[in-house]
């Protein structure tokens, strides 16, 4: 059991460079768009009427920091990862901590710069190291082969069913090598009918089939 569960048997462990470039794309392109609608909601929840536009002209910046703290995250996380050729919870610290610092950019402070930085840093690497990262694609982690896994398991664990007749008997889809033969002797001793096996008459040359 213990070599069924060595990670080494089901997970690939060679670290696969990412390119940091699409990942950055992707990143400015999602957290763009959660800013998109944080500043529709931010309009829509104004005091003064603005217009559709105000989304951008006034809430503009909340779409520019989304998409700029997404962009960050995953260009710093992903070149580290390439850097150090591991995919690990430092990488996402390191990511979250640039991401955060923007954010201390904007109020334009140093204390809210760091606090900011620490925050998310801190954060993100918290939930990498548990395994749960919102941002970690299915492709980034070792992947398992369920059907190997399942194939191995039943070889390791499979009983002779000599065994399985012993313990539940025969009947309910479980049946020995010939079943039939003492079925057909059980059924004469008890009952004194003989079973044959039969036969129907068919149009070929043979004449006869077994069925």
């Amino acid at each position: 059991m213990a070599d069924l569960l060595d990670p080494k048997a089901t997970f690939d462990d060679t670290y696969h460079p990412k390119d940091a470039l699409e990942r950055t794309v992707h990143g400015i392109t999602y957290t763009g768009a959660a800013g998109l609608f944080l500043a529709a909601v931010q309009n829509t929840v104004a005091k003064e009427n603005i217009g559709a536009m105000g989304v951008f002209s006034r809430f503009g910046k909340t779409i520019g920091l989304f998409a700029a703290m997404g962009g960050t995250f995953s260009f710093v996380s992903t070149a580290s990862a390439n850097l150090r050729e591991k995919n690990d919870f430092l990488n996402h610290a390191l990511g979250g901590a640039c991401a955060g610092s923007l954010v201390g950019l904007a109020k334009r402070s140093m204390p809210s710069v760091a606090g900011s930085a620490l925050a998310l840093g801190a954060g993100l690497a918290v939930v990498s190291y548990t395994g749960r990262s919102m941002f970690e694609s299915s492709s980034d982690s070792p992947q398992l082969d369920r059907l190997a896994y399942k194939d191995e398991a039943k070889t390791r664990y499979r009983r002779p069913i000599n065994e399985t007749i012993n313990e539940l008997g025969e009947g309910r889809g479980i049946y020995g090598p010939g079943y039939e033969e003492r079925r057909k002797q059980r059924i004469k001793e008890r009952y004194g009918i003989e079973i044959q096996e039969p036969y129907y008459k068919n149009k070929s040359a043979e004449g006869m089939v077994k069925f």
